[in-house]
């Protein structure tokens, strides 16, 4: 079958492979449908390897080349001998995380995603959803509803990123919110915190193609560029009493997107980093006290939040599918995808590979 695999950076190959074969009594094999391009896979390909392993992974074994592809669902074509919960014909989401289950500290308290020997399918496994078929663990596999497409089944995973960053935010009703970064995990914050009732919604970023992106996919929102705005003036003018917005989501992994945020959320307000950073990057901690506020990580999600973000995306209240701007098949994916996405002044914003039309 075909693959997308990354050997090293700048060095990705759509290369033959062998199928997935019988699976194991926990597994299932997936026929995949449409796979999303992250932000994680630019950085694989840019200056990688950043999370796929050069030595077998300490759990799984995996190392490169590695079948790129985290977001992602399809069809079950076989199920092991002790999954119950999907069978074969079934349409699925993959939920990507791998973990012990057992003998870890925080997996045995139900926070899979803190696991220290965490990795994913598609990042440090032998399969990824950038192949026309996958092997993956009973856990990864959650069935989808009928009303529910294949598109919107690949958009679970990163609608699940900005669902939890709001949670951990604690948006709710009549809240204000800045969003930097108009990224795809950016412009389904903006998403995810109007679902939870944010009334009040802001977003920044230096790509202006982004921001039209974001007014489109989110009517309604504030777009800011810092190169032609002070940022946190204007969230001050906006906002009742002029004391800056209640949260600031940090979707970008910039340093200067992340001082945006402190300097624009109010005294006792909430910043949220959920952009990975590159390394250290400053902060002014003066102003972190004397303005009294909370500044909290966003790691991934909890496992056990695929339900929920399928009903969301399902009724429409996070109408995930805004976000794509292209699909390519898997032939094109470095080309017309990858390489399209690495482009500072490229129009594209989430672009799905479509594994279907594969060959």
């Amino acid at each position: 079958m075909k693959a997308l695999r990354f050997h090293a950076a700048g060095d990705l190959r759509i290369e033959e492979v062998d199928p997935p074969g019988e699976p194991g009594p926990d597994q299932v094999v997936v026929a995949n449908r449409f796979a999303g391009i992250c932000g994680t896979d630019l950085h694989e390909y840019a200056y990688g390897p950043v999370f796929v392993p050069t030595t077998p992974h300490p759990y799984t074994g995996a190392t490169a080349p590695q079948i790129l592809g985290h977001e992602f669902g399809g069809v079950v074509t076989a199920v092991g001998r002790n999954v119950s919960h999907a069978k074969a014909g079934d349409r699925v989401s993959i939920q990507p995380l791998l973990m012990p289950r057992v003998g870890d500290y925080y997996a045995e308290r139900g926070l899979f995603h803190l696991s220290p020997q965490l990795t994913l399918v598609g990042l440090g496994w032998q399969s990824g959803g950038m192949a026309e078929a996958a092997l993956v663990n009973d856990y990864n596999v959650q069935v989808i509803p009928d009303t529910l497409t294949d598109r919107q089944a690949a958009l679970i995973e990163p609608t699940a990123v900005a669902v939890y960053s709001c949670d951990r935010g604690g948006v709710a009703a009549g809240d204000s919110v800045l969003v930097t970064g108009a990224g795809p995990i950016g412009i389904l914050a903006l998403m995810a915190a109007r679902a939870a009732g944010a009334t009040q919604l802001f977003v920044s970023d230096v790509n202006a193609t982004r921001l039209r992106l974001a007014e489109q996919a989110v009517p309604g929102v504030i777009a800011l560029n810092p190169t032609q705005h002070n940022v946190g003036d204007a969230i001050r003018d906006a906002t009742e009493g002029h004391v800056g917005c209640d949260i600031a989501i940090e979707c970008a992994g910039n340093e200067h997107a992340l001082k945006t945020g402190l300097d624009a959320v109010r005294k006792a307000g909430v910043i949220v980093q959920t952009g990975l950073h590159p390394g250290e990057n400053p902060l002014n901690w003066f102003d972190v006290t004397f303005k009294d506020v909370d500044v909290r990580g966003s790691w991934a999600y909890p496992t056990h939040y695929w339900p929920r973000v399928a009903r969301l995306i399902e009724s429409g209240q996070i109408p995930a599918e805004h976000i794509v701007t292209k699909t390519v098949t898997l032939d094109d994916a470095v080309g017309s995808g990858f390489d399209a996405l690495m482009d500072p002044a490229g129009d594209q914003l989430k672009i799905l590979i479509d594994l279907k039309n594969a060959a």
